[in-house]
């Protein structure tokens, strides 16, 4: 039996870098990982899809350049082979780049294998048995596959294999409707594929308020993707070119289909009744507000533990772990704002809470909402797609949460997430000086016509 101070099992966006500062406290750290170092950000997830976004960018822009006055001859033609392996040379640099990191640091040692649990202090891995009084549960999550009828019968995608495609499909049909889905959607559309976009719920992205939600479709819409919102029966069936979609509303012949109907954790094989740590119905680990599960020596980060399926809050969780552990301080996962965004063009910014959410809160709200059109920098670049919207207190005078959804809103919002993590109120973020032209600059407009609801 090898000893260690830690053990961290699974090398996404929190174990490693938890890992990293463990051993920079002189302490002996097994890193297991089954597959590869990076997690999914890295080698399936942000990484690989923006790449592959930004490919898809630049045919739209390509396409679309006689707008500005640029005028390119001939057919703007896509080749799939350069779009994949642009996209795996930026996932592989990031991955070898971690692989150097650990490789030079002393008390760090990496096993690729499939770690389970023989009791709560005590991992199997590749034959070996591993101990250590800490152990760190950084196992991701993978995608759902949901029991349709015909579903076994067919070459589904995910949104793990789909990056890997070298060929344009003829027709994609796509299998859920939110954030994973309605990107590749764009992306293949752009690509020139033809698109279609299959939702069991009434709208697109469920999780926002109803006029974000109806602002993505109309975005998507207008490139000429195909939406089935309302869905309540799908089944596939192969057929002489490729397969056959039928639902109760339609019938699509796709030559390819990605399933992108959620995310489940990876804790179903990792022996955790051994450990005797407890999870919900949905497999989730159950933690603490510092991220400790139900065992003492045990902790759950990143997207097994249902805190956020993001990489910022993944890598949040390490920063909580590191500094409570380490630095001796009392951070909480509830003191998080969550903020996310949805990587289609132009993309959504989030932050905080949407409107439904803070009027079912009791809350008295203010609202204000501005037109992409009426943004100087929006007509500039020619994108006008889609509007501002911020919801605030009426009596602390805070910002309870915003949707930017337009040219840059993925950046934009940065403004307003640290207004709020700061705690600032709407009145002194409104009379800021911001530089013009900016999309950035509208933040205070928008602040000054916040009006009661």
């Amino acid at each position: 039996m090898k000893s260690f101070d830690a053990i961290v099992i699974g090398g996404g966006q929190a174990g490693p870098f938890l890992a990293a500062r463990m051993v920079e406290r002189g302490m002996k750290v097994a890193l297991i990982e089954r597959k590869f170092l990076g997690g999914t950000c890295v080698n399936a997830g942000c990484m690989p899809t923006k790449t592959l976004v930004a490919s898809a960018r630049a045919a739209y822009v390509a396409r679309n350049s006689a707008v500005y006055g640029v005028n390119i001859p001939g057919e703007i033609a896509i080749d799939m082979k350069v779009v994949r392996a642009r996209a795996e040379t930026v996932t592989m640099n990031a991955r070898n780049g971690l692989i150097g990191w650990f490789a030079g640091m002393d008390g760090m040692t990496v096993i690729y294998g499939h770690a389970r649990f023989e009791d709560p202090k005590t991992v199997s891995v590749n034959g070996e048995t591993l101990t250590a009084p800490r152990i760190f549960l950084n196992v991701g999550a993978r995608p759902v596959i949901p029991d349709l009828p015909g579903i076994n019968d067919i070459d589904y995608l995910t949104s793990t294999s789909i990056i890997h495609l070298d060929t344009l499909p003829r027709h994609l049909a796509v299998i859920g409707g939110s954030y994973i889905g309605l990107e590749f959607a764009q992306m293949y559309r752009r690509f020139g594929a033809e698109v279609s976009v299959i939702e069991h719920g009434p709208k697109l992205a469920s999780r926002e308020d109803e006029d974000i939600s109806d602002a993505i479709a109309d975005v998507l819409r207008s490139e000429g993707i195909d939406i089935h919102t309302g869905v309540s029966d799908i089944a596939f069936a192969r057929s002489s070119d490729g397969i056959t979609v039928a639902t109760d509303s339609a019938r699509i012949d796709a030559s390819h289909v990605l399933i992108a109907t959620g995310r489940k954790p990876n804790t179903d094989d990792l022996g955790l009744d051994a450990a005797g740590v407890i999870t919900d119905k949905h497999g989730y680990i159950t933690v603490d507000e510092t991220l400790a599960t139900n065992v003492d020596g045990i902790w759950a980060l990143g997207d097994c533990n249902g805190h956020g399926a993001f990489t910022h809050t993944s890598y949040n969780d390490f920063e909580i772990a590191a500094a409570n552990l380490l630095d001796g301080a009392d951070r909480k996962v509830s003191s998080r704002i969550l903020a996310y965004a949805l990587y289609i063009d132009p993309p959504l910014g989030r932050v905080g809470m949407t409107e439904k959410q803070a009027r079912a809160s009791g809350r008295k709200i203010m609202i204000s909402t501005r037109p992409m059109s009426r943004v100087g920098r929006a007509n500039e670049r020619g994108e006008t797609k889609g509007f501002m919207k911020v919801i605030a207190d009426a009596e602390t005078k805070k910002i309870l949460g915003a949707a930017i959804l337009g040219i840059e809103g993925d950046e934009v919002i940065h403004g307003i997430i640290d207004a709020m993590n700061a705690g600032t109120t709407y009145p002194a973020l409104q009379w800021s000086v911001p530089i013009h032209p900016t999309v950035s600059e509208l933040i205070p407009t928008v602040l000054g016509d916040l009006k009661p609801v």
